[in-house]
């Protein structure tokens, strides 16, 4: 029986917030020097040239990466790096510090292999995460997912991402905007295609001064959006990525859907308001990513995230046309090693239909 296995029903009779916080910090100590980190590498990441890929200009060493979320604050990126990701997202990271939402805000709904929250975007703010990154040398390949602050109004959203733009993209392999939390009120609305078009142009102007600024090339910017857009609200926000020169789209959040759910609908309910991820949001997000995919062509990378658990999961959003793909819930469900798992399961799959690298299979659904 693998080790998680034995631990899950530990780490499951404690709230998810508590059960979180400790699985950081026994993770954090398993993991903190670079000897112990390099063991765990070479236990845990799967190295085959079929899997390294490259996109927006980075070498990734396997396809699938940490979703923001869990490491909100930037301090377990080295040690989830470790555990065989190729790449991690810390975040959202919020130009000002806040609390979040009031706790209870994170609940486990195990009959649909999910997970329902409405963190709020808790983090330490734009500062202090740019000060630990500044003591910390970066092993992985790190995306940064920025949001809005909550006390910063709609019409100040622009001035706000670029004060945690300024601040933390030196530290950064690629930027992921979040327009697309249900938690942050409004936030969605900044994916309309006049706010989203105003905030992304002036997010990538700025990315393009700051690299003049130091000689080098500007960081990749990706787009974050719902799984709750219309298929044409979908369309549109990858049009808009594509003309407004973003490196990439994410798809998917997490939803305020409820349909399908086996857990009950009085106990959902008793939960209160959300995003729902896991097992339930695979479907759509799915959808999402072919939707994209079609959209641009192929021309612009996908990142495919929702309900993935598995090489299975993976696979299909492979094929629906996603270039990457990011785990959290699934790493939840399934513990440490689900990076190796699914990896090796793309290689096997990769090898059995005759394909040399997982480029030959992005998109292949359309094809």
């Amino acid at each position: 029986m693998p080790l998680y296995d034995l631990l899950r029903p530990l780490l499951f009779s404690l709230p998810p917030e508590p059960a979180h916080r400790a699985a950081s910090a026994a993770l954090h100590a398993a993991m903190l020097t670079p000897p112990q980190r390099a063991a765990a590498r070479a236990l845990l990441q799967v190295r085959d040239p079929a899997l390294a890929v490259e996109r927006f200009g980075i070498r990734f060493p396997n396809p699938v990466g940490m979703a923001a979320g869990f490491d909100k604050a930037g301090g377990s990126f080295n040690a989830l790096g470790a555990l065989g990701f190729g790449f991690v997202e810390i975040g959202t990271v919020t130009a000002l510090a806040q609390p979040g939402n009031p706790a209870p805000r994170l609940f486990r709904l195990p009959a649909d292999a999910a997970l329902l929250n409405r963190m709020g975007f808790n983090n330490p703010g734009a500062d202090a995460v740019a000060a630990r990154l500044r003591r910390t040398p970066v092993e992985p390949v790190l995306g940064i997912n920025l949001g809005k602050s909550k006390a910063a109004p709609l019409e100040d959203a622009a001035a706000d991402y670029l004060r945690t733009l300024e601040l933390l993209e030196p530290f950064a392999a690629y930027l992921a905007v979040n327009v697309s939390s249900p938690n942050t009120p409004g936030l969605r609305q900044l994916q309309d295609a006049a706010p989203l078009r105003e905030l992304l142009r002036a997010l990538r102007l700025r990315a393009a001064q700051l690299a003049s600024a130091r000689g080098g090339a500007a960081r990749p910017l990706l787009l974050k959006i719902a799984p709750d857009l219309t298929d044409p609200q979908v369309e549109e926000a990858a049009a808009i990525a594509l003309e407004e020169g973003l490196a990439g789209v994410i798809a998917t959040n997490t939803t305020v859907s409820r349909a399908g759910l086996r857990t009950p609908a009085a106990q959902v309910e008793r939960l209160g308001a959300g995003g729902i991820s896991g097992a339930p949001v695979h479907r759509r997000a799915v959808e999402v990513v072919s939707l994209v995919y079609r959209t641009t062509g192929g021309r612009l990378p996908v990142v495919g995230v929702g309900g993935i658990f598995g090489a299975d999961d993976a696979w299909r959003m492979v094929r629906a046309g996603a270039g990457l793909v990011q785990v959290w819930t699934g790493f939840i469900y399934r513990g440490f090693g689900i990076a190796r798992e699914i990896n090796r399961g793309l290689l096997h799959r990769l090898r059995r239909e005759g394909m040399r690298s997982l480029d030959q299979a992005v998109g292949a659904a359309h094809r």
